[in-house]
């Protein structure tokens, strides 16, 4: 008999213990839970949770990291690769054979002009030629008559003078009709043309048309724009600090701004020795190798200038994640490492082996330690250079030594814990 009283006191006082115990937990957790949205630096995930994000594990390494410096720029195409396609003389367009986009080359006729001005000249020429030859006859004459005294000087002086004047008339308007592109050695009354050739002036695409069949085009007004892009080139805007890292025969990579799916290769021939006035950059000029497809005057461009080696501190670049322009880290901050937890369930799986355990028990703090999970903290970063997938840090905060880092679904944490901030706030 006594020996029951004795059991059935033992039991009361571990059921008062567990209540106790439980009332503790209890309070504990909400005093953790209170603190957990207190701190908005850290975020409790739980085994489960852990295991269904996938989260790993790594620390801050030493890498070797190919430095590269950022920079902006234009494409642009030097002035004697660019041509404004124009006339000397006003006409009237009456064939116009190229579409923005073609590609020419020079001398090929990009249009032709009618005006009966063209006939005039030529009839002109034609005029002037005839009598310049009278002149001649004339002036001959009238040097032979001199010479025998039977005219007088004066005579053979206007015809000296007509003749010369015949003369210049004849040279402006050969040289008007070469301009006009006809050849006045073989110009003659049966093949007067009514309309000039306009060819272009240099290899290119067709960039700009301004003008339609029919209409009329002033003269030296632009029929066409040529532009050749053979010869394309980078304007890069770099800031004095920048400034000795660059080099002439540096090799830049480029992607445009607005399509950065293809990079392109850029030598630098050229640094400027003045600023620019609105940026207070200073240019620096680089020719583009290779593949131009795809690439035309004016566009914005991203550079990437490879420098030197270094060894720097560096986590996967996945192991970075930005929140409102911060970028940040996460490393295990609980007191009990994630090893310690994982020794805790081999722990609890050897306890459900006991012959003499209690399954309710086992359940029960199996529950417990899921609940608890492990905590982690942001840790803001100053983001480097990028390369070979590993991204240079620098630390804004003082972390403990051999932390460990997230280096596999960060950016779910920053989700959960963005999540219990909105929600403690409301």
């Amino acid at each position: 008999m006594k020996h029951i009283l004795y059991i059935a006191a033992l039991a009361t006082s571990i059921m008062l213990a567990s209540c106790t115990g439980n009332k503790t937990e209890n309070h504990g957790e909400e005093t953790e839970h209170h603190d957990e949205h207190e701190n908005s630096s850290t975020a409790t995930l739980t085994e489960e949770q852990i295991k269904s994000i996938g989260i790993e594990y790594g620390s801050i390494e030493k890498k070797q990291l190919t430095a590269t410096l950022k920079l902006n720029g234009l494409l642009r195409v030097p002035n004697n690769n660019q041509a404004s396609v124009t006339s000397l003389f006003g006409g009237v367009v009456s064939i116009l054979p190229i579409q923005q986009g073609n590609t020419v080359i020079k001398g090929q006729v990009l249009a032709t002009l009618s005006n009966t001005n063209f006939i005039t000249m030529q009839e002109e020429f034609l005029t002037i030629s005839s009598k310049l030859i009278l002149a001649e006859i004339e002036y001959n004459r009238q040097k032979e008559l001199q010479q025998g005294n039977a005219t007088s000087v004066k005579k053979l002086q206007e015809a000296e003078s007509e003749l010369n004047a015949l003369k210049a008339q004849r040279a402006s308007l050969k040289k008007q009709l070469e301009l006009l592109g006809i050849n006045s050695a073989t110009l003659t009354s049966e093949n007067i043309q009514s309309v000039i050739s306009v060819k272009s002036p240099i290899n290119g695409i067709i960039s700009n048309i301004y003008v339609n069949l029919g209409s009329y085009v002033d003269a030296n007004k632009p029929i066409a724009d040529i532009v050749d892009n053979s010869q394309l080139h980078l304007d890069l805007y770099v800031y004095e600090k920048d400034l000795p890292k660059l080099k002439v025969g540096q090799i830049i990579h480029f992607t445009l701004t607005n399509n950065p799916g293809k990079e392109y290769d850029a030598e630098v021939y050229a640094v400027s020795n003045t600023f620019e006035p609105n940026t207070k950059t200073v240019a620096v000029h680089a020719n583009v190798k290779g593949d131009k497809q795809g690439l035309i005057d004016g566009m914005s461009i991203t550079a990437l200038v490879s420098l030197e080696n270094a060894t720097v501190d560096a986590v996967p670049t996945n192991a970075i994640v930005n929140h409102e322009g911060q970028d940040y880290i996460f490393i295990v901050t609980d007191a009990h490492t994630e090893e310690e937890h994982h020794e805790h369930g081999e722990a609890l799986e050897e306890h459900k082996h006991d012959e003499h355990g209690h399954k309710h028990e086992e359940e029960q703090a199996e529950h417990e330690h899921q609940e608890e999970g492990i905590t982690f903290e942001k840790i803001p970063i100053r983001k480097g250079t990028t390369d070979v997938g590993y991204s240079e840090i620098t630390l804004l905060k003082e972390i403990p030594a051999n932390s460990k880092v997230v280096v596999n679904g960060a950016f779910f944490i920053m989700a959960k814990m963005t999540n219990q901030g909105e929600g403690h706030e409301h």
